[in-house]
Order: C-alpha cells, then sequence, then structure tokens
C-alpha cells in the first residue's frame, strides 16, 4: 500500500497561513493552557474556587509576559505540565491530540504550531508534579521557514522531515518535584510583529477574547452570573495576567453613540433553543436608551459571539445574520454558544457547517431581525420623539425671552419667530401621541425593552423639570423697568433701541443691583 506524503507546505498553512490575526497566538496558547488547569484542577493539583465567590476563581493562573526590548514573549501557565515520558510525542506530533471535541476548548492538536510563524526560535518548557526533570523542546522557525522555500523553489521536503529538522529535546534536572507548570517562549519576534509586543494592544485584545471575568465596575456582572447559573450554564473564567496586571472583560455602562452620550440601565436575557427543545445558546443585551448607532471607536460595541467564553471570530462574527449591518452596531453583549455541536473551526473564527450550526443561524435570525431590530427601530424612534417635545418647549421658552427682552426688530421678524414655534408644538404634539400610543401597545408587557427605555426617558425628564424647578434660575434683573427705561429713549431707531436694551442686559447679569443702576443712569445721561 502506498504510503502518502505530507509536503512541506503544509506546515506553512498551519502556521503563516492559518490565521489572519497574528494576536490570535495569544487565544490559541489560552485555550490550550484553559484546558490543562481544568485537568488540573479535576485531579485536585489545583484549588478550583468558590463559585459563590465571584473574585475567587482558584489558584490556576496564565502569565504572559511582554519583553518588547528582548522582543521575547512567554505563556506559563501552573497546571498539571507535561510527564517526562509523554513531552515528546504530546509536542512533536501534529493533529494527533487526545483532547475530545465538546469537552476541550483546544481539541485539534495543531494550535501549538502558531508561534512559530512569528520569531526565530519557538521553545516548549514542562514538568509535571513528582517528577525532578524539566523537559525542553526546541523549534527553529527560521529553519522551517528556509525549508519550506527551499520545497517551493523545488527541493522538495516532506512534512515530516522539516519537523525532524527543526525538533530538538532536552532535559534537565530540578530539585523540586512538587511543581507543575508549562511554558511557551517566543524568541526573536519578527520585525514585521512588533504589534504583538504592543502591552496596550495586547491588553485590550485580551479584554475581549480571553475566558476572563468582568471589571467590578461592571455593575451588570452579577445578573450575568445570577442568570447564567439560573439556566444551569457556567461561565468558564481564569486568572490571567499580562505583565503582572490581570486581565478583566472591559464591559462598562456608559459609552458613545452617533448621537451623543448613551448608557446601559438594564440587561435583558434570551435562551435560543433548537427544534427538540435543546439549548444552543444563550445571550444577554445591554438595555439602552438606543439613541443611534454605537460609535466604532467604542471596543465594547456588538454582540460578541463565545464558546467556553473564548470569543469566536471578530466583534463582528454575527453581523452577517442582521439584515441590516448597523442593526448589529445598535447593541452591547455576549452570544455564549452552549450546544456541543456547535464547533469553532480550525481558524476558529466560526463554527463548522453542520445541522447544528444551520439551527443557530435560523433562531438568531429571527430574534435578531424580529426582537431586536424592533427595539432599535422603536427605540430610535421613541428618542427622536421625545427630541421633537423637547425641541418645542426650548424654542417657546427662547420666544418668550426674546419678546420680554424686545429683541424682534418688527412685527413680521415675530411672526417668522411664532410660526417655527408653532411648527415645533404640531410636530411635538404628534409625538407626544405617538408615545401614548407606544405606552398603551406595550401596557401589558412593561418589562419589554421597549417599555424600560420609554419608562427611563420619563422618568429622566421628570428629574431634569425637578432640579429646573428646585434650583432657582437666575433671570435678567429688572428686565420691565430695562424694558421702559429703553423705551423712553425715542430719539433713537428701533435697532438701535434693541441693542441698548442688550448691553443693559448684560450689565444687569454681570454686577449687583446698586452697582448696574449707577452705570445703566450714567449711560443715560450720555445717551439723552
Amino acid at each position: 500500500m502506498r504510503e502518502y506524503i505530507f509536503g512541506a507546505n503544509i506546515l506553512e498553512n498551519l502556521t503563516t497561513g492559518m490565521y489572519q490575526d497574528s494576536k490570535v497566538i495569544y487565544r490559541e496558547y489560552i485555550q490550550n493552557a484553559c484546558d490543562q488547569l481544568d485537568k488540573a484542577y479535576d485531579m485536585g493539583l489545583l484549588y478550583p474556587g468558590n463559585p459563590n465567590r465571584l473574585s475567587d476563581l482558584g489558584s490556576g493562573r496564565i502569565d504572559i509576559w511582554l519583553d518588547a526590548e528582548k522582543r521575547t514573549i512567554s505563556i506559563e501557565d501552573n497546571a498539571t505540565g507535561i510527564c517526562e515520558a509523554d513531552f515528546e510525542k504530546t509536542l512533536a506530533d501534529i493533529a494527533n491530540s487526545d483532547k475530545k471535541i465538546g469537552e476541550n476548548k483546544g481539541f485539534r492538536g495543531i494550535g501549538r504550531l502558531c508561534g512559530l510563524a512569528y520569531c526565530k526560535e519557538l521553545v516548549f518548557t514542562s514538568t509535571a508534579e513528582g517528577e525532578n526533570t524539566i523537559s525542553i523542546m526546541r523549534c527553529d522557525a527560521i529553519k522551517m521557514r528556509e525549508l519550506i522555500t527551499a520545497s517551493e523553489n523545488g527541493k522538495k521536503y516532506t512534512a515530516s522531515e522539516v519537523l525532524s529538522s527543526i525538533y530538538e529535546f532536552d532535559s534537565k534536572n530540578t530539585v523540586d518535584k512538587e511543581s507543575h507548570w508549562f511554558k511557551v517562549e517566543m524568541i526573536g519576534i519578527n520585525d514585521e510583529n512588533t504589534d504583538l509586543l504592543d502591552f496596550t494592544q495586547i491588553k485590550e485584545y485580551l479584554s475581549f477574547v480571553a475566558p476572563v471575568p468582568y471589571q467590578n465596575t461592571f455593575i451588570y456582572r452579577t445578573e450575568i452570573y445570577k442568570h447564567s447559573k439560573e439556566i444551569g450554564c457556567n461561565i468558564d473564567e481564569y486568572n490571567i495576567f499580562l505583565n503582572g496586571e490581570q486581565i478583566f472583560k472591559k464591559y462598562k455602562t456608559a459609552f458613545k453613540t452617533s448621537k451623543g452620550e448613551d448608557e446601559v440601565f438594564n440587561l435583558a436575557f434570551k435562551e435560543i433553543y433548537d427544534s427538540h427543545n435543546n439549548l444552543l445558546a444563550w445571550l444577554w443585551i445591554g438595555v439602552s436608551h438606543f439613541k443611534a448607532v454605537i460609535s466604532k471607536e467604542c471596543k465594547m460595541r456588538g454582540l460578541r459571539l463565545r464558546k467556553e467564553n473564548i470569543q469566536v471570530g471578530s466583534e463582528d462574527a454575527l453581523q452577517k445574520l442582521f439584515k441590516q449591518d448597523r442593526g448589529h452596531h445598535y447593541f452591547i453583549g455576549e452570544v455564549f454558544a452552549v450546544s456541543k455541536d456547535l464547533i469553532p473551526n480550525s481558524q476558529r473564527d466560526y463554527f463548522n457547517e453542520n445541522v447544528t450550526r444551520v439551527e443557530f443561524e435560523r433562531e438568531m435570525r429571527q430574534y435578531f431581525n424580529g426582537e431586536l431590530s424592533k427595539i432599535y427601530y422603536e427605540g430610535s424612534a421613541i428618542n427622536s420623539a421625545f427630541s421633537k417635545i423637547d425641541s418645542y418647549k426650548k424654542k417657546e421658552a427662547e420666544l418668550q425671552k426674546k419678546k420680554e427682552r424686545g429683541d424682534f426688530v418688527d412685527e413680521n421678524h415675530f411672526q417668522n419667530a411664532l410660526a417655527e414655534v408653532e411648527k415645533a408644538k404640531a410636530q411635538a404634539e404628534k409625538a407626544t401621541k405617538e408615545i401614548e400610543k407606544k405606552k398603551i401597545k406595550i401596557e401589558n408587557e412593561p418589562d419589554s425593552v421597549v417599555g424600560q427605555v420609554i419608562t427611563r426617558i420619563e422618568k429622566e425628564r421628570e428629574q431634569r423639570e425637578t432640579i429646573k424647578v428646585e434650583k432657582p434660575i437666575k433671570e435678567p434683573k429688572q428686565s420691565a423697568l430695562i424694558s421702559r427705561r429703553v423705551d423712553k429713549l425715542s430719539a433713537y431707531k428701533k435697532s438701535e433701541r434693541k441693542l441698548i436694551s442688550k448691553i443693559f442686559g448684560i450689565i444687569v447679569s454681570a454686577t449687583d443691583e446698586k452697582t448696574a443702576e449707577k452705570i445703566i443712569r450714567k449711560i443715560e445721561d450720555e445717551l439723552q
């Protein structure tokens, strides 16, 4: 029987050609470390933490160290480690992992190679409990790329020949038999991959991609944990540190939209089931005013897709399921895939194509383009309606002030301004009716998202009105008296008297009553 050969180019596909974003190396090594931490918890090697205490994630940890000066990256965990007898087989073989689909976060046995594309040398070091040996594997990334290039130019190498040429195994003794850890080191980061050493970029990336807890300033995190517990879906979280600083999901309540500031003031939850009533996924969204599309600068915008609490794809992985692209960007939230048959593909940018994925997409489309579409359309309409009401009130108040100050040059000027106010009034009355209709429509479901938005806006408006009443507004002093005194200056044109009136008003506003009277009298004496 013929032995089939894998050419050297397969290694390029599994390293350089595997991922579009170099930062995915962190995700790949982190998910492998998380699997081993889970195993260490099951074996009793580590304290698993108390699920009833948000800050207690156990004694397992993953430490990532960036050294921009030496151009090195190391990722180390204190999980099981790999025993000396299994070390070479575990790390040298490709796509021959013992991990199981649906149980482990990483299972294909190819992710550990990803670092070869971005450095000169890739080093794996480990020790297991009860052993006095530290096992070492060095991979010559430069030589690998040279052999792949040579193979492309005519001298054919098999993948096995390349790997045999770049692998080097070693070991050293240690007196510490209690230790158990695993470390990946990328030495000599390529010049074109300097962003991998950028602390700020990597921290931001990990803050949304890695399986870490929410920052404690995100006040709704307890509701998310509570809901996940109620439906029996644990959120995997781990202690992950970058240069000694712990990483958290950077969700917060305040954010910017294309129409100004907005905020999350509540959460809404949804479970997604298949045709046999099996749970496929569940999600949370932040309930805001839904004023407009969230600004692109807001890194938390969109519904991020996650499996085992590790992000799948980019922040826009689910955008294609919305009829309108902009619909996805009205929301903040997360979709947690639960079904074991929703399997991330080899690039982990989406799920493998199967019947479960088809059902997942069908149900998500229905929810996105039904309930969520209604939410952002209604939210936008409600905000627009209240804006029209506020606009009318503002214009009416301005008209009254101008009238009192005698700002209108003539009757025609006044009538034009009055017409604008009447137009705004008509729009406000129409908007009021629209809001009342929506309130009647949802009166049987006051806890609906749309109902919450209306209630929230009305409450905020009431609070603003209360503040206006309680806080005295500084009105121009003696405004009526000023008007009468200016009218006495009949020798001047109307436009000139209007200017004099403004000058008197400024004097009154900027000084105390006694000083203002002195200055105005002095001006009157000069003008008469």
